[in-house]
């Protein structure tokens, strides 16, 4: 839909869907209502359901694309400019940052349990945000091999797919911990494998 839309209509949705974001942020998933959203945004029902005909749920989908899109700008500038040691090093740094504010709550995957993990919608938003991410991280050793920063047998695409694992594997002990220290291990083991340097 939002190809279709003006740039007038396309500024509405995105207020509405910025300010469901930051409403869900704020008071959780869970008590968060559309007149909440509508009071938040300045929104009238009829405008609501002119860009979400579908309701409650299309919007939360949206706002999941939106909360995916903001996992990776969290991580910018860094992570498309993967072309030095120092910029990998600050780019972990950013994405350990990221986790720490972010702590237990996860807005992300409650808005992805909420629409329902298996449906077409859900499944895109998540596939679609780790496909960027791998893409990104791919590009940036690739930049690295050219430099002679890192080894040219090394697979980009398998290496980056294992970092992002990690990462991900790091995100879930620190949703049911609270103990951040996995997730900067992944990163780090992985930044220093790739630097052929023994990280353990």
């Amino acid at each position: 839909m939002t190809g279709t839309l003006t740039p007038k209509g396309l500024a509405t949705r995105n207020r509405i869907v910025g300010g469901a974001a930051d409403e869900i942020r704020e008071h959780g998933l869970s008590t968060v209502t559309l007149d909440d959203v509508l009071a938040r945004t300045g929104t009238s029902k009829s405008q609501l359901f002119h860009y979400f005909p579908d309701g409650k749920d299309q919007l939360l989908l949206a706002v999941a694309q939106h909360e995916a899109d903001r996992v990776l700008s969290d991580q910018e500038p860094w992570l498309s400019s993967l072309t030095s040691w120092s910029a990998w090093q600050s780019w972990r740094d950013a994405v350990v940052g990221r986790y720490r504010r972010q702590g237990q709550q996860c807005p992300l995957g409650g808005l992805i349990f909420q629409v329902g993990r298996n449906t077409p919608g859900a499944q895109a938003v998540t596939a679609g945000l780790l496909g960027r991410w791998r893409a990104q991280i791919a590009t940036g050793i690739r930049d690295m091999q050219g430099q002679g920063q890192i080894a040219a047998g090394v697979d980009a695409d398998r290496s980056a797919a294992a970092l992002l694992a990690g990462i991900q594997g790091g995100v879930l002990v620190l949703l049911s911990s609270g103990e951040l220290s996995h997730l900067e291990a992944a990163l780090d083991v992985a930044i220093e494998h790739l630097r052929g340097r023994p990280a353990w």
